[in-house]
């Protein structure tokens, strides 16, 4: 008996070309013809097929794979419009990490490729944690899920680029992670700028213990958090709770609000899903239309606002506390670069940190991570924690090999690292430094380290710029221009790039100050000069920490 063949309809949602070929391939298969085959084995019906079909609606067997280094609209400098464009026709979870900020900034529990495949699977829900990003962001990102592209059918695997150096796979390192870290202990924290500086940076030092956790300069620590005791007591204040009432944190995990709200919520951000909670719980008619414009994203009043903040301005909305809870994003791990050479400190973990404090609303608000790591940690007290490695931020394998290093304030961190490194291993490599904060006096981190790397020969060369001790300010990149035909010899011997620090701004302007030095001192055009940048990227001379 004859199979009965399927007819694919038009008003199916294919073009005229793909719903022939739809037709021709069911008949070819389902008629048991076995004749029709191309070179590579497959249906000579599938090696017709229509461009921009094939791939997506008969997938391969095996995933596609993608190299990490292969995402041009990876760069953090490049409007979310230019990226999302660079990112067409790609399958769903490239187009969801083109909408991220590109920072890698760790504020989400993610890298900007680990978050897009997360929702992408189903396994995260909440579009809101690249707060970089914002509602530029989260919009993007609803607006992928929702469209169907042929693209999305292809399976894909990223795997990582080689690199000079093997990425950190100790048994500790495996062992340990965002969901299940290790209890380390703090050392200490001290601070490191003028008691009288404008900004309050701290060096953290943290025992690994037993741990067995290992890590290689160029990585990053993972720190989970304790949200500050004052913004989860003005929440309660605001919910008329005493912080004892039970919510459920997870499956079987029952635990008194307070301590739900102090190490599982984001209280820092605000969901549209629990303004969407508050709204349905409003009794006042101007809080009700308020809260569902923001829940909709029709308002960004309060897109950097805290969960106090909102609760105090909306008095009428106080759902019950297991739903509020349940709506809360959960408190995400932080990333800080590790600033310290595990050669040169056995068994323990240093970090720049920079204390963030500022004031909204009238009220001052601390950073989270920060003010858990400079300020409210002692001596003893417990940090989770998890090494993120980081294979593309390296050391040269042939310490001949010349580098060139920005980082301007809390940014000099791996360079720290990558200088400790260098000494314990007896290598005396050229290396440039260019680092700048506000005042010489006041925040010139590790002036003492720095000076010694110098007399040792570990440090070659060392500009600074202060950009608060002169009429005119001076910044890193000013220092870059002023050095432009020496850089571009220090370039054109091979030197390594590298940036570490704020993404948008600093980081910009240094990659424009380098495209502009290339092109002056190596008398290039500005195409010629982005292809010189181009070409470095890609040789891995060029690279980037920043956030």
């Amino acid at each position: 008996m004859s199979p009965i063949i399927p007819f694919i309809p038009e008003s199916a949602p294919f073009s005229t070309a793909q719903r022939a070929w739809l037709n021709g391939f069911f008949a070819a298969v389902l008629s048991g013809s076995s004749h029709g085959t191309c070179a590579s084995g497959l249906p000579a019906s599938i090696a017709g097929l229509p461009t921009g079909f094939q791939s997506a609606e008969v997938a391969p067997t095996e995933p596609v794979e993608v190299p990490d280094e292969d995402f041009p609209w990876h760069d953090a400098t490049l409007a979310i419009e230019e990226r999302l464009k660079l990112a067409e026709g790609q399958p769903r979870p490239l187009r969801l990490m083109s909408a991220m900020a590109q920072l890698n900034c760790g504020a989400c529990g993610y890298l900007c490729r680990t978050y897009s495949k997360a929702i992408a699977e189903g396994e995260e829900k909440d579009l809101t944690r690249c707060t970089p990003g914002g509602a530029d962001t989260a919009k993007a990102l609803k607006q992928i899920l929702a469209e169907a592209s042929s693209a999305d059918m292809i399976p894909i695997k990223v795997v990582s680029v080689s690199s000079s150096t093997k990425v950190n796979d100790s048994a500790g390192t495996a062992k340990y992670n965002r969901t299940n870290p290790y209890r380390a202990k703090l050392i200490s924290s001290r601070q490191i700028t003028h008691a009288e500086a404008p900004k309050d940076t701290r060096h953290v030092a943290i025992d690994l213990g037993d741990s067995g956790l290992t890590y290689e300069p160029g990585d990053s620590l993972g720190i989970l958090p304790v949200n500050c005791p004052e913004l989860v007591g003005e929440v309660l204040k605001q919910l008329h709770a005493d912080g004892d009432e039970p919510v459920t944190v997870g499956p079987g995990d029952l635990r008194p609000l307070r301590t739900a709200l102090s190490v599982a919520c984001n209280l820092t951000r605000t969901r549209p899903e629990t303004f969407e909670l508050l709204a349905l719980h409003a009794k006042s008619p101007s809080d009700r239309q308020k809260l569902s414009e923001l829940g909709r994203g029709e308002a960004n009043e309060f897109a950097v606002a805290d969960l106090a903040e909102v609760l105090e301005h909306f008095p009428s909305a106080r759902p019950p506390v297991n739903e509020l809870f349940g709506s809360l994003a959960r408190l995400q791990p932080r990333l800080y670069s590790i600033s310290s050479s595990l050669r040169a400190h056995p068994g323990e973990v240093h970090l720049t940190v920079g204390v963030v404090r500022f004031e909204s609303r009238g009220r001052w608000r601390n950073g989270v991570a920060s003010h858990f790591l400079g300020v409210r940690c002692l001596p003893g007290d417990e940090v989770p924690v998890y090494v993120q490695p980081s294979a593309r931020f390296r050391l040269p394998t042939d310490p001949t090999t010349p580098i060139i290093m920005i980082g301007p304030g809390t940014g000099i961190a791996p360079f720290r690292a990558f200088l400790e490194e260098r000494q314990s291993l007896g290598l005396k490599g050229p290396a440039w430094l260019f680092f700048g904060n506000q005042h010489f006096e006041y925040d010139f981190l590790y002036r003492d380290e720095l000076s010694g790397f110098m007399d040792r020969g570990v440090l070659t060369k060392l500009d600074l710029a202060f950009s608060r001790d002169q009429a005119e300010k001076i910044y890193v990149q000013n220092r870059m221009q002023e050095n432009g035909a020496e850089l571009w010899r220090w370039l054109e011997e091979g030197a390594h790039f590298y940036v570490c620090g704020d993404a948008k701004r600093m980081a910009a302007d240094v990659d424009d100050t380098l495209r502009a030095v290339i092109a002056k001192w190596g008398n290039r055009s500005k195409e010629e000069a982005d292809a010189y940048v181009s070409a470095m990227a890609k040789s891995k001379r060029y690279h980037k920490d920043v956030y």
